[in-house]
Protein backbone atom coordinates (compact mmCIF):
# COMPACT_ATOMS: atom_id res chain seq x y z
CA UNK A 1 0.00 0.00 0.00
CA UNK A 2 1.60 3.65 -1.15
CA UNK A 3 0.54 7.12 -0.36
CA UNK A 4 -2.30 6.04 1.54
CA UNK A 5 -3.15 6.23 5.20
CA UNK A 6 -3.62 2.22 7.38
CA UNK A 7 -6.71 3.60 8.18
CA UNK A 8 -8.24 4.97 4.71
CA UNK A 9 -7.09 2.01 2.99
CA UNK A 10 -8.85 -0.38 5.33
CA UNK A 11 -11.96 1.69 4.97
CA UNK A 12 -11.33 0.97 0.91
CA UNK A 13 -10.31 -3.03 1.01
CA UNK A 14 -11.05 -6.33 3.66
CA UNK A 15 -8.32 -7.88 2.06
CA UNK A 16 -9.54 -11.34 3.83
CA UNK A 17 -13.25 -11.33 2.51
CA UNK A 18 -11.97 -9.83 -1.13
CA UNK A 19 -9.67 -13.02 -1.28
CA UNK A 20 -11.70 -15.02 -0.23
CA UNK A 21 -14.70 -13.85 -3.14
CA UNK A 22 -12.23 -14.14 -5.93
CA UNK A 23 -10.95 -17.77 -4.69
CA UNK A 24 -14.84 -18.66 -5.82
CA UNK A 25 -14.72 -16.53 -8.78
CA UNK A 26 -11.17 -16.79 -10.11
CA UNK A 27 -9.72 -19.83 -8.01
CA UNK A 28 -7.35 -20.21 -5.59
CA UNK A 29 -3.36 -18.67 -6.06
CA UNK A 30 -0.68 -18.42 -3.39
CA UNK A 31 0.50 -14.78 -4.93
CA UNK A 32 -1.99 -12.36 -3.94
CA UNK A 33 -1.15 -8.56 -3.16
CA UNK A 34 -2.94 -5.09 -3.43
CA UNK A 35 -2.08 -1.86 -3.80
CA UNK A 36 -3.89 2.02 -4.12
CA UNK A 37 -3.20 3.85 -7.26
CA UNK A 38 -3.19 7.33 -5.94
CA UNK A 39 -3.56 9.35 -9.31
CA UNK A 40 -7.31 8.94 -9.33
CA UNK A 41 -9.24 11.78 -7.76
CA UNK A 42 -12.87 10.03 -8.00
CA UNK A 43 -13.41 6.39 -8.15
CA UNK A 44 -10.72 4.46 -6.13
CA UNK A 45 -8.70 2.37 -8.15
CA UNK A 46 -6.22 -0.86 -7.06
CA UNK A 47 -3.74 -2.58 -8.32
CA UNK A 48 -3.82 -6.58 -8.02
CA UNK A 49 -1.59 -9.28 -8.37
CA UNK A 50 -3.66 -12.96 -8.63
CA UNK A 51 -1.39 -15.59 -9.34
CA UNK A 52 -0.11 -14.77 -13.04
CA UNK A 53 -2.65 -11.77 -13.27
CA UNK A 54 -2.46 -7.96 -13.35
CA UNK A 55 -5.90 -6.81 -12.23
CA UNK A 56 -7.42 -3.55 -11.45
CA UNK A 57 -10.32 -3.11 -9.17
CA UNK A 58 -12.45 -0.03 -9.29
CA UNK A 59 -14.50 0.72 -6.42
CA UNK A 60 -16.40 4.01 -4.99
CA UNK A 61 -14.39 5.68 -2.12
CA UNK A 62 -16.22 5.36 1.79
CA UNK A 63 -18.88 7.72 2.42
CA UNK A 64 -22.17 9.59 1.15
CA UNK A 65 -21.80 9.80 -2.30
CA UNK A 66 -23.62 12.72 -4.43
CA UNK A 67 -26.54 11.78 -6.72
CA UNK A 68 -25.45 8.90 -8.94
CA UNK A 69 -21.75 9.96 -9.24
CA UNK A 70 -19.41 6.59 -8.73
CA UNK A 71 -21.70 4.22 -10.22
CA UNK A 72 -18.50 1.56 -11.13
CA UNK A 73 -21.43 -1.23 -12.28
CA UNK A 74 -22.36 1.22 -15.12
CA UNK A 75 -19.12 1.77 -15.85
CA UNK A 76 -18.50 -1.68 -15.99
CA UNK A 77 -21.54 -2.38 -18.13
CA UNK A 78 -20.17 0.29 -20.89
CA UNK A 79 -16.97 -1.50 -20.75
CA UNK A 80 -17.91 -4.92 -21.03
CA UNK A 81 -20.14 -3.80 -24.22
CA UNK A 82 -17.33 -2.27 -26.10
CA UNK A 83 -15.17 -5.42 -25.74
CA UNK A 84 -15.19 -5.84 -29.93
CA UNK A 85 -15.83 -2.46 -31.10
CA UNK A 86 -12.96 -0.03 -32.48
CA UNK A 87 -12.83 1.73 -29.12
CA UNK A 88 -9.40 0.18 -27.06
CA UNK A 89 -10.66 -1.28 -23.97
CA UNK A 90 -9.39 -2.73 -21.05
CA UNK A 91 -10.79 -6.43 -20.86
CA UNK A 92 -13.22 -6.92 -18.65
CA UNK A 93 -13.06 -9.72 -15.70
CA UNK A 94 -16.29 -9.40 -13.39
CA UNK A 95 -18.25 -7.24 -11.48
CA UNK A 96 -19.55 -7.50 -7.62
CA UNK A 97 -22.56 -5.74 -6.18
CA UNK A 98 -22.37 -8.15 -2.99
CA UNK A 99 -21.56 -5.02 -0.49
CA UNK A 100 -20.56 -7.96 2.18
CA UNK A 101 -17.16 -8.31 0.30
CA UNK A 102 -16.11 -4.29 0.06
CA UNK A 103 -18.80 -2.62 1.44
CA UNK A 104 -19.84 -1.57 -1.66
CA UNK A 105 -19.79 -2.39 -5.67
CA UNK A 106 -16.75 -2.88 -7.90
CA UNK A 107 -14.95 -4.38 -10.65
CA UNK A 108 -12.50 -5.91 -11.67
CA UNK A 109 -10.80 -5.44 -15.69
CA UNK A 110 -7.05 -6.85 -16.42
CA UNK A 111 -4.53 -4.35 -16.16
CA UNK A 112 -2.70 -2.96 -19.91
CA UNK A 113 0.69 -2.13 -19.79
CA UNK A 114 1.25 1.37 -21.37
CA UNK A 115 1.90 4.73 -20.93
CA UNK A 116 -0.43 7.91 -19.66
CA UNK A 117 -0.02 11.07 -20.32
CA UNK A 118 -0.29 13.26 -17.23
CA UNK A 119 1.82 15.31 -15.80
CA UNK A 120 4.59 15.39 -18.97
CA UNK A 121 5.19 13.68 -21.69
CA UNK A 122 7.69 10.58 -22.30
CA UNK A 123 11.05 11.31 -24.03
CA UNK A 124 10.29 8.80 -27.33
CA UNK A 125 7.30 11.49 -28.06
CA UNK A 126 9.46 14.62 -27.85
CA UNK A 127 9.29 15.68 -31.71
CA UNK A 128 6.87 17.28 -33.58
CA UNK A 129 5.24 14.55 -35.51
CA UNK A 130 4.81 12.23 -32.26
CA UNK A 131 3.05 15.50 -30.97
CA UNK A 132 1.11 16.21 -33.56
CA UNK A 133 0.17 12.22 -33.46
CA UNK A 134 -1.02 12.34 -30.00
CA UNK A 135 -3.44 15.01 -30.58
CA UNK A 136 -4.72 12.49 -33.71
CA UNK A 137 -5.11 9.54 -32.04
CA UNK A 138 -6.93 11.43 -28.90
CA UNK A 139 -9.47 13.03 -31.34
CA UNK A 140 -9.57 9.69 -33.61
CA UNK A 141 -10.61 7.66 -30.76
CA UNK A 142 -13.40 10.12 -29.41
CA UNK A 143 -15.01 9.85 -32.87
CA UNK A 144 -14.86 6.10 -32.47
CA UNK A 145 -16.63 6.28 -29.26
CA UNK A 146 -19.20 8.76 -30.68
CA UNK A 147 -19.37 5.93 -33.91
CA UNK A 148 -20.14 3.41 -31.88
CA UNK A 149 -23.92 1.61 -32.66
CA UNK A 150 -24.97 1.62 -29.42
CA UNK A 151 -28.36 -0.62 -29.85
CA UNK A 152 -25.82 -2.76 -31.66
CA UNK A 153 -23.20 -3.71 -28.73
CA UNK A 154 -26.14 -3.79 -26.02
CA UNK A 155 -26.69 -0.43 -24.60
CA UNK A 156 -30.59 0.63 -25.54
CA UNK A 157 -31.52 2.07 -23.23
CA UNK A 158 -28.17 2.86 -21.55
CA UNK A 159 -29.67 6.43 -21.13
CA UNK A 160 -32.18 9.10 -22.32
CA UNK A 161 -30.40 11.11 -25.26
CA UNK A 162 -33.35 13.50 -25.78
CA UNK A 163 -32.85 16.13 -23.47
CA UNK A 164 -29.43 15.21 -22.88
CA UNK A 165 -27.21 18.15 -22.62
CA UNK A 166 -30.16 19.96 -20.34
CA UNK A 167 -30.14 17.61 -17.61
CA UNK A 168 -26.20 17.92 -17.63
CA UNK A 169 -26.93 21.68 -16.61
CA UNK A 170 -29.20 20.55 -13.83
CA UNK A 171 -27.50 17.58 -12.51
CA UNK A 172 -24.36 19.84 -11.84
CA UNK A 173 -26.21 22.38 -10.43
CA UNK A 174 -27.71 19.83 -8.22
CA UNK A 175 -24.33 18.65 -7.61
CA UNK A 176 -23.11 21.97 -6.53
CA UNK A 177 -26.09 22.63 -4.12
CA UNK A 178 -25.09 19.66 -2.70
CA UNK A 179 -20.98 20.23 -2.09
CA UNK A 180 -22.14 23.79 -1.35
CA UNK A 181 -24.63 22.95 2.00
CA UNK A 182 -20.94 22.08 3.38
CA UNK A 183 -18.37 24.27 1.57
CA UNK A 184 -20.60 27.86 2.22
CA UNK A 185 -19.29 26.82 5.69
CA UNK A 186 -15.52 28.02 4.69
CA UNK A 187 -16.63 30.14 1.44
CA UNK A 188 -18.83 31.08 -0.90
CA UNK A 189 -18.85 31.23 -5.18
CA UNK A 190 -21.59 33.33 -5.89
CA UNK A 191 -19.86 33.51 -9.87
CA UNK A 192 -20.89 29.77 -10.31
CA UNK A 193 -24.55 30.99 -10.17
CA UNK A 194 -23.86 33.62 -12.66
CA UNK A 195 -22.75 30.60 -14.76
CA UNK A 196 -25.61 28.17 -14.22
CA UNK A 197 -27.77 30.22 -15.26
CA UNK A 198 -26.31 31.53 -18.40
CA UNK A 199 -26.15 27.60 -18.59
CA UNK A 200 -29.58 26.84 -18.69
CA UNK A 201 -30.43 30.10 -20.95
CA UNK A 202 -28.21 28.93 -23.48
CA UNK A 203 -28.74 25.25 -24.11
CA UNK A 204 -28.71 23.90 -27.85
CA UNK A 205 -31.72 23.50 -29.24
CA UNK A 206 -30.74 20.19 -30.67
CA UNK A 207 -27.96 18.32 -31.15
CA UNK A 208 -26.30 14.53 -32.48
CA UNK A 209 -27.43 11.50 -30.09
CA UNK A 210 -24.52 8.93 -29.61
CA UNK A 211 -22.86 7.19 -26.81
CA UNK A 212 -20.80 9.40 -24.78
CA UNK A 213 -17.77 8.73 -22.55
CA UNK A 214 -17.85 11.17 -19.84
CA UNK A 215 -14.71 11.95 -18.87
CA UNK A 216 -12.69 11.95 -21.95
CA UNK A 217 -9.13 13.56 -21.87
CA UNK A 218 -5.64 12.55 -22.66
CA UNK A 219 -5.03 11.43 -18.83
CA UNK A 220 -7.97 8.67 -19.25
CA UNK A 221 -6.23 6.68 -22.13
CA UNK A 222 -3.11 4.97 -22.14
CA UNK A 223 -0.48 4.42 -25.05
CA UNK A 224 1.28 1.54 -26.07
CA UNK A 225 4.67 1.18 -24.34
CA UNK A 226 7.28 2.03 -26.98
CA UNK A 227 9.94 -0.54 -28.34
CA UNK A 228 13.65 -0.29 -26.32
CA UNK A 229 15.29 2.35 -29.42
CA UNK A 230 17.88 1.38 -31.82
CA UNK A 231 20.87 3.90 -31.26
CA UNK A 232 23.19 5.25 -33.55
CA UNK A 233 25.85 7.54 -33.77
CA UNK A 234 23.54 10.80 -33.48
CA UNK A 235 21.43 9.10 -30.53
CA UNK A 236 18.22 7.20 -30.55
CA UNK A 237 16.31 6.31 -33.85
CA UNK A 238 13.03 4.39 -34.92
CA UNK A 239 10.98 6.15 -31.75
CA UNK A 240 7.74 4.25 -31.52
CA UNK A 241 4.73 6.52 -32.66
CA UNK A 242 2.06 7.22 -30.29
CA UNK A 243 -0.76 4.45 -30.71
CA UNK A 244 -3.59 4.75 -28.48
CA UNK A 245 -4.50 1.11 -26.72
CA UNK A 246 -7.17 1.83 -23.85
CA UNK A 247 -9.81 4.00 -22.25
CA UNK A 248 -10.48 4.45 -19.06
CA UNK A 249 -13.01 5.94 -16.26
CA UNK A 250 -15.83 5.37 -18.01
CA UNK A 251 -18.17 6.02 -14.80
CA UNK A 252 -19.79 9.09 -16.45
CA UNK A 253 -20.85 7.56 -19.56
CA UNK A 254 -24.29 7.90 -20.72
CA UNK A 255 -26.19 7.90 -24.45
CA UNK A 256 -26.30 11.62 -24.84
CA UNK A 257 -24.78 14.85 -26.96
CA UNK A 258 -21.16 14.04 -28.24
CA UNK A 259 -20.09 17.88 -28.61
CA UNK A 260 -20.55 17.86 -24.13
CA UNK A 261 -17.63 14.77 -24.45
CA UNK A 262 -15.90 17.72 -26.85
CA UNK A 263 -16.27 20.33 -24.92
CA UNK A 264 -14.54 18.86 -21.68
CA UNK A 265 -11.75 17.40 -24.29
CA UNK A 266 -10.81 20.76 -24.86
CA UNK A 267 -10.95 21.87 -21.19
CA UNK A 268 -7.28 20.13 -20.60
CA UNK A 269 -5.78 20.94 -23.86
CA UNK A 270 -3.83 23.60 -23.66
CA UNK A 271 -2.58 26.27 -26.46
CA UNK A 272 0.82 28.61 -25.91
CA UNK A 273 -1.53 31.87 -26.29
CA UNK A 274 -3.62 30.38 -23.12
CA UNK A 275 -3.01 32.16 -19.19
CA UNK A 276 -2.04 30.24 -16.13
CA UNK A 277 -4.38 27.73 -15.37
CA UNK A 278 -7.01 27.64 -13.12
CA UNK A 279 -6.13 24.19 -11.66
CA UNK A 280 -2.74 23.78 -11.99
CA UNK A 281 -2.46 20.16 -10.19
CA UNK A 282 -4.95 18.75 -12.58
CA UNK A 283 -3.34 20.47 -15.89
CA UNK A 284 -0.63 19.54 -17.85
CA UNK A 285 1.37 22.22 -20.02
CA UNK A 286 3.55 19.54 -22.11
CA UNK A 287 0.64 20.01 -24.91
CA UNK A 288 1.79 23.71 -25.27
CA UNK A 289 4.76 23.01 -27.26
CA UNK A 290 5.85 22.78 -30.75
CA UNK A 291 4.28 19.86 -32.59
CA UNK A 292 0.94 19.45 -30.79
CA UNK A 293 -2.61 20.22 -32.45
CA UNK A 294 -4.18 23.55 -31.21
CA UNK A 295 -7.70 23.17 -29.72
CA UNK A 296 -8.85 24.56 -33.29
CA UNK A 297 -7.15 22.15 -35.42
CA UNK A 298 -8.00 19.05 -32.71
CA UNK A 299 -12.02 20.40 -33.59
CA UNK A 300 -11.39 20.22 -37.29
CA UNK A 301 -9.50 16.68 -36.94
CA UNK A 302 -12.86 15.71 -35.09
CA UNK A 303 -15.64 17.30 -37.69
CA UNK A 304 -13.86 16.15 -40.14
CA UNK A 305 -13.98 12.40 -38.58
CA UNK A 306 -16.95 12.23 -37.22
CA UNK A 307 -19.02 14.93 -40.26
CA UNK A 308 -20.61 16.81 -36.89
CA UNK A 309 -20.36 20.72 -36.64
CA UNK A 310 -18.98 22.11 -33.06
CA UNK A 311 -21.51 24.77 -32.98
CA UNK A 312 -21.89 26.69 -29.37
CA UNK A 313 -18.61 26.57 -28.49
CA UNK A 314 -18.87 28.76 -25.83
CA UNK A 315 -21.66 26.92 -24.14
CA UNK A 316 -20.30 23.64 -24.45
CA UNK A 317 -16.19 25.14 -23.23
CA UNK A 318 -18.05 26.97 -20.19
CA UNK A 319 -19.89 24.02 -19.07
CA UNK A 320 -16.85 21.86 -19.04
CA UNK A 321 -15.55 24.51 -16.62
CA UNK A 322 -18.48 24.60 -14.70
CA UNK A 323 -18.48 20.76 -14.32
CA UNK A 324 -15.00 21.02 -13.30
CA UNK A 325 -16.12 23.49 -10.28
CA UNK A 326 -18.77 21.34 -9.19
CA UNK A 327 -16.20 18.20 -8.99
CA UNK A 328 -13.76 20.39 -7.29
CA UNK A 329 -16.71 21.69 -4.71
CA UNK A 330 -17.25 17.65 -3.99
CA UNK A 331 -14.13 17.18 -3.58
CA UNK A 332 -13.98 20.09 -0.93
CA UNK A 333 -16.95 18.42 0.66
CA UNK A 334 -15.67 14.93 1.16
CA UNK A 335 -12.59 16.40 2.74
CA UNK A 336 -14.29 18.28 4.87
CA UNK A 337 -16.29 15.59 6.31
CA UNK A 338 -13.49 13.18 6.41
CA UNK A 339 -14.02 10.93 4.42
CA UNK A 340 -11.14 11.55 1.57
CA UNK A 341 -7.24 11.01 2.24
CA UNK A 342 -6.42 12.77 -1.30
CA UNK A 343 -4.20 16.03 -0.77
CA UNK A 344 -5.70 17.62 -3.65
CA UNK A 345 -9.27 17.75 -2.29
CA UNK A 346 -8.55 21.31 0.28
CA UNK A 347 -6.92 23.03 -2.33
CA UNK A 348 -10.61 23.07 -3.61
CA UNK A 349 -10.88 26.28 -1.28
CA UNK A 350 -9.18 28.11 -3.93
CA UNK A 351 -9.21 26.20 -6.82
CA UNK A 352 -12.64 26.39 -7.60
CA UNK A 353 -12.91 30.19 -7.68
CA UNK A 354 -10.05 30.48 -9.82
CA UNK A 355 -12.39 27.59 -12.50
CA UNK A 356 -15.77 29.73 -11.97
CA UNK A 357 -13.77 32.99 -13.10
CA UNK A 358 -12.57 30.68 -16.15
CA UNK A 359 -16.06 30.17 -17.07
CA UNK A 360 -17.41 33.37 -16.96
CA UNK A 361 -14.18 34.41 -19.44
CA UNK A 362 -15.43 32.34 -21.59
CA UNK A 363 -18.81 33.27 -21.63
CA UNK A 364 -17.94 36.81 -21.77
CA UNK A 365 -15.51 36.08 -25.11
CA UNK A 366 -12.47 36.87 -23.20
CA UNK A 367 -11.06 33.16 -23.62
CA UNK A 368 -11.67 32.13 -27.14
CA UNK A 369 -11.43 28.73 -28.79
Amino acid sequence: MTDVSEEYFRRLVDEEALRSYLEEELGPTDEFSIQRHAEGHSNETLFLTWGERELVLRRPPPGETADTAHDVLREYRVMDALQNTEVPMPTTVLACEDHDVLGSDFYLMERVEGTVLRDEEPERFAEPAHRERIGEELVDTLAAIHGVDHEAVGLDGFGRPAGFTERQVERWGRQLEWASEVTNEVREVPELDRVGEWLEANVPEEYPHTLVHGDYKLDNVSFAPGAAPDRGDDGPTNRSPPELVAVFDWEMSALGDPLVDLGWTLSYWRDPKDPEPAMSELTARFMEREGYPTRRELVDRYERETGMTFENDRFYRALAVYKLAGLGEMFLRRYLEGNADDPLYPLMEERVPALAERAVRILDGKEPL
